[in-house]
């Protein structure tokens, strides 16, 4: 399945997950990475609102050069009573961020930025994740795989981090990197997609 767009759509993140999942969504788009230095977050400002402001830098850095385009930023960020765990710097913090989540409960926010030049559409999704109490050993074994170290909280849940996961309340698409879902609607709304209704398909 793929939908026709009337607008080039650029997806801007290096991520091969947010690509595939722009892939299943059937969305045509082109991949630009933005060369943005992400900001640590603000005294006082909240996880949801730090993720948007991630994701609008990202994309309006991109859209710079590329007028006439819509492009859709995205950052996810894992966060659990106020504590935000961004990607690990070392091996040893990203055990100790597995290991200060396993058997509770944490939350993942994923902003997105949808930006044609004139206009911003920002929204965050949340879903709760319900990690395991795994044995010590595990997590040592994920961490040596690497797979941790270039993702938020320390895990990938499309990945080897799914060991972990005990129960998710909410978008699961959000919570690999992209609540397509969400980002479908709002450029149908902006009139980007094509096909609808009395069009053509």
């Amino acid at each position: 399945m793929e939908f026709k767009t009337n607008r080039q759509v650029i997806l801007a993140s290096g991520s091969p997950r947010r690509s595939e999942l722009m892939g299943v969504a059937g969305i045509p788009f082109i991949v630009r990475k933005p060369q943005v230095e992400e900001p640590p977050i603000r005294e006082g400002e909240n996880p949801e609102d730090y993720a948007e402001r991630l994701a609008r830098l990202k994309a309006r850095d991109v859209a710079e050069g590329e007028p006439g385009s819509v492009v859709i930023g995205s950052d996810t960020v894992v966060h659990q009573d106020g504590r935000v765990y961004g990607k690990p710097s070392d091996k040893e913090e990203a055990k100790a961020f597995l290991e200060s989540l396993c058997g509770s409960v944490h939350s993942v926010s994923t902003g997105v930025c949808v930006t044609d030049g004139d206009q911003d559409r920002m929204f965050s999704v949340t879903t709760e994740v319900e990690f395991r109490d795994v044995p010590g050993w595990v997590i040592d074994r994920y961490v040596d795989s690497g797979d941790p170290m270039d993702k938020a909280g320390a895990y990938g849940i499309q990945s080897g981090g799914a060991l972990f996961v005990k129960e998710i309340r909410g978008d699961y698409q959000a919570v690999v990197g992209l609540p397509v879902a969400d980002v479908f609607e709002v450029l149908e709304e902006m009139g980007v997609i094509a096909g609808g209704e009395g069009d053509e398909p």
